[in-house]
């Protein structure tokens, strides 16, 4: 049971950094999911999978793995960069591409 320590990525459905900043320890699967005949859904005998801890910082999330004897893999995260860009560069004559509605 290896526990994955990340710092979640924001949702296709906001434009801003809310609830991006904390730290979660997630249990890799130990069992694949498998459908049930009857209906279709998608089941799992593995109850970590339901088990999501959130830490303010990298280090809390990896003290509280070491103490509870929790094997765990850190994924860093990637920082967005942003260009710092004026509106009035959309509209410049010497752009690579040009302009057009």
């Amino acid at each position: 049971m290896v526990a994955r320590i990340y710092r979640p990525a924001k949702t296709a459905m906001q434009s801003g950094k809310a609830k991006t900043k904390r730290w979660a320890l997630d249990y890799e699967p130990e069992s694949p999911r498998e459908i049930e005949p009857l209906m279709g859904y998608t089941s799992s005998v593995d109850m970590n999978g339901q088990i999501r801890l959130f830490f303010d910082t990298r280090e809390e999330a990896v003290a509280y793995a070491k103490a509870r004897g929790i094997p765990y893999r850190v994924s860093e995260t990637h920082e967005r960069k942003i260009r710092p860009m004026a509106y009035a560069d959309n509209f410049r004559s010497d752009r690579l591409t040009p302009w057009t509605h």
